[in-house]
């Protein structure tokens, strides 16, 4: 008897379980699946579904809003610049923190979570100060000096959880093989932290793509990033237009997970046949 209890408890914990996942991921990406589908709304408003048509998506791709597509186009030249940036300096960073000793070590790894928690209407006003303080014009510069920002803190502690659990035998084994410095870190390091790069490279442009609070706040007065610009055409009424945009641009994002989730699998798997063969390599090394 108490065996059935314990089975039904179970069974009913599964229950619960299951429908807490259901409900926490319908609140996620039921306004998504709102928003795909009004894409395809025959109605210059989204404000009521009167009826389907892909009229939109044709006028998208024929490039009549051409605000739209500068926006876009604006957006994407600064996420990639920012996630450049962040990546290079979060490898160099999170290498650097794992791997040296030095006095303020501590402090720093303190600091970097300070962009992360402080609240980033904070960090936008203050930046906005210096700037003004100093006379730099606001523009594209003055966005990408903020996107990577917080941008930056993400890909060192990205990149630094990644590089914490690794031990540094393949890349004393590179060196006792004849591999100088620079050889060890492109052939060995890089590629064990590859996933981590491509972690931290997703999480950064999808930051810099997706933020409004400091494109707002740092934009020139001639051009906007796309979220400003659909945050701006809200008061208006957003057409479907850009609904069909967002809805390719989730589209790509889910297929870019998608493929980044298979590349990391690969280079999984190349990292413990590389770390099979060096380990082979260095035993006959050591037995010759």
């Amino acid at each position: 008897m108490t065996k059935n209890k314990r089975l039904l408890r179970r069974k009913a914990v599964r229950i619960l379980s299951n429908l807490y996942a259901v409900l926490i991921y319908s609140i996620f990406y039921i306004p998504v699946a709102v928003m795909i589908l009004f894409s395809f709304n025959d109605a210059k408003r989204n404000y009521y579904w009167q009826g389907f048509t892909t009229e939109w998506y044709g006028k998208l791709f024929s490039f009549a809003n051409t605000d739209l597509w500068d926006a876009l186009l604006y957006s994407l030249i600064i996420a990639v610049l920012a996630t450049l940036i962040s990546v290079t300096i979060g490898v160099l960073g999170g290498i650097g923190l794992k791997k040296f000793e030095f006095r303020t070590k501590r402090f720093i790894n303190m600091m970097i979570y300070v962009p992360i928690i402080v609240p980033e209407i904070v960090l936008a006003v203050a930046m906005l100060i210096i700037f003004m303080t100093v006379g730099i014009r606001l523009g594209m510069g003055t966005i990408l000096i903020g996107h990577c920002t917080f941008c930056i803190p993400y890909a060192v502690v990205t990149i630094k959880g990644r590089i914490t659990g690794d031990s540094e035998t393949l890349q004393e084994a590179s060196m006792d093989l004849g591999a100088n410095r620079f050889q060890t870190f492109w052939r060995v390091t890089v590629p064990s932290i590859m996933p981590g790069i491509l972690s931290s490279a997703f999480l950064a442009f999808t930051l810099s793509i997706d933020d409004v609070v400091m494109s707002n706040m740092l934009a020139g007065p001639s051009q906007s990033t796309l979220p400003v610009l659909i945050l701006s055409l809200n008061r208006t009424g957003i057409t479907p237009d850009v609904n069909a945009l967002t809805t390719v641009m989730v589209a790509l994002m889910v297929a870019g997970m998608l493929v980044l989730n298979g590349v990391q699998r690969h280079l999984k798997k190349r990292e413990n046949r590389l770390a099979a063969e060096v380990e082979t390599k260095r035993s006959s090394a050591h037995a010759a």
